[in-house]
Parts: C-alpha cells; sequence; structure tokens
C-alpha cells in the first residue's frame, strides 16, 4: 500500500495550492479518502474527506469555503484544492485512506509565509 503526496510548497498568504495523493496497492474507489494536517506543536487534525460514492464530503469548519476535495477513482488520486490561504494553514498535510483499515502517505509541507 502506498500514498504519495505532492503539491506543497512555499504560497503567500491569499494564494492557492492544489495538494494530490496517488494511491496503489488496495481498492481506491472503496475507501474514504482524507486529508489531515499537523502543525508543529500541535495534534493532527482532519481537514476534508470524501466518501467512497464520491457525492459526501466533510470540512473542517476552518477550511470550509476555502478548501474543496476531489477524487478520481480512474486515477486513484485524491486531491485539495486551497484557497484563500492564511498563515494558520501551515502544516504537514496527510492523505489518508480508510475502510475498517486506515492507511497514512507521508506528508507534504504547506507553508504559508510572506
Amino acid at each position: 500500500v502506498q500514498l504519495v503526496e505532492s503539491g506543497g510548497g512555499l504560497v503567500q498568504p491569499g494564494g492557492s495550492l492544489r495538494l494530490s495523493c496517488a494511491a496503489s496497492g488496495f481498492t481506491f474507489s472503496r475507501y474514504t479518502m482524507s486529508w489531515y494536517r499537523q502543525a508543529p506543536g500541535k495534534e493532527r487534525e482532519l481537514v476534508a474527506s470524501i466518501g467512497s460514492g464520491d457525492v459526501s464530503t466533510y470540512y473542517s469548519d476552518s477550511v470550509k469555503g476555502r478548501f474543496t476535495i476531489s477524487r478520481d477513482n480512474a486515477k486513484n488520486t485524491v486531491y485539495v484544492q486551497m484557497n484563500s490561504l492564511k498563515h494558520e494553514d501551515t502544516a504537514v498535510y496527510y492523505c489518508s485512506a480508510a475502510w475498517g483499515t486506515r492507511y497514512w502517505g507521508q506528508g507534504t509541507q504547506v507553508t504559508v509565509s510572506s
């Protein structure tokens, strides 16, 4: 099983980034896919998730209206489009797959700074 995140980097406040997570080694379409983040000194928190049917989504209050999660089951990939980024969005972002068992990616750093 592999979850490989990409798309992180340094962006100015108000900017945008799109993270991708390429999955392999399991039946991607059956799994709920999520993005978590962990800032220095803080616990890992759920940012957004999307159900296996590509219909139901969840967003934390801190990102609602700014982030959009999507998935492409044909490409075994989940995305999160992050707009209007703020300093407090700075964190390592992790992709996660869950269906009974939970898998994690290695994380990608997002830094929002001027």
